[in-house]
């Protein structure tokens, strides 16, 4: 078995290959939800409010909030509360490609219904 062969570093450091293939550092990390702003969810809510969806839609992030932050208090962690931030900021922000879409005509009626995937997974 051959001895490592040493690697010039800059500043004139020499290393072996094995020191460069080991690291402490992950491959990879999580990718963390960022920190909405304060004052966030009242922003978005009334965004939501202002929307022609907002029949159904203030209902649905009310009781999703709601569980949000029962799960924020149970686990003492704010992710939840970021997540139900991030999932309706993206909703309000794709609403007028979804509004396109529909608007277009494109059929689709040969895509699948939730409720057939759920019975077909049973």
């Amino acid at each position: 078995m051959t001895a490592p062969t040493p690697i010039r570093r800059a500043y004139g450091e020499v290393t072996t290959r094995r020191e460069d293939q080991m690291s402490a550092q992950p491959d990879h990390a999580p990718v963390t939800p960022h920190a909405p702003a304060p004052g966030a969810p009242a922003e978005l809510l009334a965004q939501l409010r202002a929307d022609r969806r907002a029949a159904t839609w203030v209902p649905a992030f009310e009781r999703e909030w709601a569980a949000a932050l029962e799960e924020s208090r149970r686990t003492f962690s704010l992710a939840p509360l970021y997540e139900v931030v991030q999932d309706w900021q993206g909703r309000l922000a794709h609403a007028p490609a979804v509004d396109a879409f529909v608007a277009s005509g494109y059929d689709d009626g040969d895509a699948i219904g939730l409720a057939e995937i759920r019975r077909r997974r049973r």
